[in-house]
Parts: C-alpha cells; structure tokens; sequence
C-alpha cells in the first residue's frame, strides 16, 4: 500500500461557489446562481476555521447523487454509478446523522478516514460516533471531490456511510455508498478505466483501499 498523504485543504467559499455554478449544479438544485454566491460571501472566509477548510454543500434533497456523479473528472473521463444501483438517490441520511434544513450547508473539518481502512462500515460507524465525528452523506462526498479532487487517490478512497438505505420494513439494506476509481473491468466496461465511481460495499465487509470519510460537524451558515 503507498504511503498515505495529506489531502490538500478546500479553496475559499467564494471559489467552491463559483466552481459550482460552473458545472451548474445551481441549475440542478433550483438556486440561483447570485444566491450561491451571496450564502458563500456571509460565510466569510473559513481558513483557519477548520484543518482543510469548510466545504459547501447542496442538500441532497435539492441536488441528488445520480445528477452530481456525472460532474466528476479524472483524467477527462466523467464519473457515473455502478449499474445495480438504480436507486442511489433513495439512499438518505441515517437519523444519526442531522443535516441542516437549509439548500446549503456549511461541513467542517472533512477527513478521508484514512486510518480506518479495512475497517468495515458497521465497525467504523460507532468509532466515528465515539469521537464525536459524522459520517459524510454521499452526496457531501461528491462535493467535496468536485473541488477537491486529489481526496480521490488512488488506493486511498473513502466510503459514505452517513447515507444508507431503508427498507420497507425498516431494516437498513445491507449496502454502503463509496466513492473510488475504476478499474475499467465487469460492468464498468474498459472506456472507465480511471473514472471516478459511485458504487456499495457491505456493511459488514472491509476493504484496504477504502477509508471512511467524516466531517466535525454541519451548519446552515447564513444569508
């Protein structure tokens, strides 16, 4: 396994809003792009607020994984969502998990969980929970690798288990939502050799490339 490095800390607000209106996911959410822009000018200037900056996110009510996974690049090639993941947009928020109820959002102190590879997701939770940290929502995922993509490396990606999916009889499915880079084999096909993927792993399985990703916390921020 490479020797793990640091992720390189998130631009201003200022420029992650400028980047969004850029792919148009103010299009997707329903905002204008002047609202962006003013909810990040009130935010002010995070460096120093948190170790790697803030990130800002839409919620996921507003833009959903299945229309921000196209956005990613990596090495020209656009991202996507495995095949048998037809219903990754009804994967929502763990009721652990308190997402502000605002179209934008303020995430603080996002680690790759580096340190908790080939932990399994149903182990991981708790220890996360323990230290006061929240898992990331796949969507907060995607987010933060449309502006900053070097938090998706090679061998070292990260799961989204702040999102997870119920069934009818109130049970969680058994999947975890994870970011990582194809190998362009199976169902993929060759021509994504190298794209970013939204994909699942188990609950109870563990994976050695696979960290998971959390934040110190979420707020509204103001406009």
């Amino acid at each position: 396994m490479p020797a793990v490095t640091a992720v390189p800390a998130l631009p201003a607000l200022s420029t992650q809003a400028e980047r969004l209106i850029e792919l148009g996911v103010h299009e997707i959410a329903g905002l204008p792009a002047a609202e962006l822009r003013a909810f990040a000018d009130a935010a002010g200037d995070p460096a120093g607020d948190e170790d790697g900056g803030v990130l800002l996110a839409v919620h996921p009510d507003r833009a959903p994984a299945s229309a921000l996974a196209p956005l990613l690049r990596r090495d020209g090639k656009p991202g996507f969502v495995v095949t048998d993941m037809p219903d990754v947009d009804e994967f929502a928020p763990l009721e652990s998990v308190a997402v502000p109820d605002s179209p934008l959002h303020l995430i603080t102190g996002v680690d790759r969980g580096d340190r908790m590879a080939n932990w399994s997701p149903d182990e991981a939770l708790p220890a996360l929970t323990a230290e006061a940290r929240t898992p990331l929502l796949l969507t907060e995922g995607i987010h933060w690798v449309l502006q900053q993509p070097a938090a998706l490396e090679r061998n070292r990606c990260f799961m989204t288990i702040g999102s997870r999916l119920r069934k009818p009889d109130g049970t969680l499915d058994s999947r975890t939502p994870a970011l990582w880079i194809s190998n362009g084999t199976g169902r993929d096909g060759r021509e994504r050799r190298k794209a970013p993927k939204v994909g699942w792993c188990w609950a109870g399985n563990r994976h050695t490339w696979l960290g998971f990703a959390s934040a110190t916390g979420r707020r509204p921020g103001t406009l």
